[in-house]
């Protein structure tokens, strides 16, 4: 694993990110494979099928030392890179910029092939003060699933019960995976990029019968949201490195 882009124009915190990414490379060699992600960061995908082990490694090794698990979080790729407005190049063409569903996906969309569900790991060394962002792909779309890390940090408990609720990720060996945000009877998971906009049943209370009620979505569904893939021109390290005038 390389050091991130932009570690060499970061002075301390450049450094400290070389460091954290050279102690990477040693505790998990090629299994480490290195993403994008903004500068003064570091981010890698590990294997599933190995997450116990490098989540042990990742507490217990002395360079990395990651105490904490500050998140945890799914992502649903459906539909990665495909944007249902055109928002680049037809800004001046009033509203009628829809573009066909089903449409292909650009060429530059290819994260990640074939695999749709993931699980994120936000790590933190409060004692060597370094963070790390660790991404896991669920093997199964049907039924994504990756093992509880909670036997190694107690904080990922309700965290994965939320990526569950949200985005119906199982966790392996969780003690207690249940909703924790929605509905006990609530049907879907509404993170899913296929779950509709407008819900599939609206709740109100009848004042007649005396409880809630569940019926059917009277709302018309609309595009609220274009999903767009676009450089972040602020976190470019020329502008973030850049001294000031005078």
């Amino acid at each position: 694993m390389t050091a991130p882009a932009g570690a060499e124009h970061g002075g301390a915190d450049g450094s400290r990110l070389a460091t954290l990414a050279g102690a990477v490379a040693r505790a998990f060699g090629d299994a480490a494979i290195p993403l994008d992600c903004r500068p003064g960061e570091l981010a890698c995908a590990l294997p599933a099928d190995r997450l116990l082990e490098f989540a042990k490694t990742l507490r217990d090794d002395p360079a990395l030392r990651f105490e904490t698990c500050i998140d945890v979080s799914g992502v649903d790729f459906l539909d990665y890179g495909r944007a249902e407005w055109k928002t680049a190049d037809a800004t001046a063409t009033g509203f009628s910029r829809g573009v066909a569903r089903g449409a292909a996906r650009p060429e530059e969309a290819v994260e990640p092939p074939g695999r749709r569900f993931a699980v994120v790991y936000q790590l933190l060394s409060v004692s060597l003060n370094h963070r790390l962002r660790v991404r896991v792909y669920c093997p199964d779309d049907a039924q994504p699933m990756v093992d509880s890390v909670t036997g190694i940090w107690a904080s990922a408990n309700w965290f994965e019960r939320e990526a569950f609720d949200l985005f119906g990720i199982l966790f392996r060996g969780h003690p207690d995976l249940r909703r924790i945000l929605t509905d006990y009877g609530f049907i879907g998971h509404p993170f899913r990029k296929d779950f509709p906009l407008i819900g599939n049943v609206e709740v109100r209370y009848d004042p007649e019968k005396g409880r809630i009620v569940y019926e059917p979505v009277s709302i018309e569904p609309r595009v609220l949201v274009p999903r767009v893939i676009r450089h972040d021109n602020r976190y470019d390290p020329q502008l973030t490195n850049a001294k000031p005038n005078g």
